[in-house]
């Protein structure tokens, strides 16, 4: 799948953000390495802390399905549905991508005007703590 066809399904996915007290929606589109995609939106909580993010969103419905194999992510954000600027994912987000994503995992920043930057797993965590290694058997 492009780059383009994923960012696109990411701004499908920002339309369905639940973003009242912020009003930034993001949208993520992930890439599983069998060609299935599953969309998240960031869910906003007023208690704040229970809020989840487009991509952990995304990341939790693939696993859920048994998915854990995974190619690439394309994000996209903006105040008010519209796109502002490049949105990467937050220090939460790049722990849980870490944990079923190696160093080459893709990750599409999409922006205004359908332009958008290519960053690696090994980019935006340099020296990371994962799961390879840590764990002989899990369920």
């Amino acid at each position: 799948m492009t780059p383009e066809k994923l960012i696109r399904l990411a701004e499908e996915a920002m339309t369905r953000a639940y973003a009242p007290y912020s009003r930034y929606c993001v949208g993520a589109a992930l890439l599983a390495a069998d060609g299935r995609v599953f969309l998240g939106c960031n869910i906003e909580n007023a208690a704040f802390s229970p809020t989840i993010c487009a991509e952990r969103t995304a990341f939790v419905k693939a696993v859920s399905e048994g998915v854990r194999d995974f190619s690439a992510i394309a994000i996209v954000g903006g105040k008010g549905g519209r796109i502002t600027g490049l949105f990467p994912p937050c220090g939460v987000c790049r722990q849980v991508m870490r944990e079923f994503c190696g160093d080459g995992f893709l990750i599409y920043l999409g922006g205004p005007d359908g332009k958008y930057e290519t960053r690696t797993m090994s980019d935006i965590l340099p020296d990371s703590f994962s799961a390879a290694g840590q764990m002989q058997e899990y369920c």
